[in-house]
């Protein structure tokens, strides 16, 4: 059982992390690896996206297990609540009428994302899907890099399947992982999970 100070490191980084989500989501300059594969799953299916999203994660999840990296409350409660705090936002706030209005907001979010992701991957309580993809390759590959080739490979599959992918999408999958791995050190937090 988590300790209440894990329980509050993970809640609060998960809401970190969905303002950054919703921050990436608010630029409208393209989604993240990872969300444009679920899409790109639904449009050639014709299935939900609630429906691929929870098919994805599972298959995810099942992966990283393999590999001996294993889901935890931590992982129902990044799902739960970064989807609440991305649905109230995006309600809230529309996208920026200018594009260097929308390119600010981008670059805004990406301190955002990673302060949330090694937030709450340091509370040691599991880790949501693509994270713990990721994690499942480190090692050999670092996180930075096994969480870029997670993002790409997603993406890649998104495209591939008709989903839209923009300039925010190749940013996460270039930057995103290197800057969790600075956040995780400057918050002094250890992201792996084993």
């Amino acid at each position: 059982m988590p300790s209440p100070r894990q329980l509050v490191q993970l809640v609060g980084g998960c809401v970190v992390l969905g303002i950054g989500v919703s921050m990436l989501l608010t630029a409208d300059l393209g989604s993240d690896g990872y969300s444009t594969m679920v899409n790109g799953i639904a449009l050639a299916s014709g299935s939900s996206f609630l429906l691929c999203n929870t098919l994805v994660s599972v298959a995810f999840l099942a992966l990283a297990a393999a590999r001996k990296v294993y889901p935890g409350v931590g992982t129902v409660v990044q799902v739960v609540v970064v989807g609440v705090t991305v649905d109230v936002l995006l309600r809230a706030f529309d996208p920026p009428g200018s594009l260097p209005l929308r390119v600010l907001l981008l670059v805004a979010a990406f301190p955002v994302l990673a302060a949330g992701i090694a937030s709450y991957l340091g509370s040691h309580t599991g880790a949501g899907p693509a994270e713990a993809a990721a994690l499942a390759w480190d090692p050999p590959l670092p996180f930075r890099w096994s969480y870029s080739a997670v993002q790409g490979g997603g993406a890649l599959v998104g495209w591939l399947l008709g989903a839209t992918v923009g300039v925010g999408t190749l940013a996460v999958i270039v930057a995103l992982g290197p800057c969790v791995d600075l956040a995780s050190r400057a918050l002094r937090v250890d992201v792996h999970q084993r």
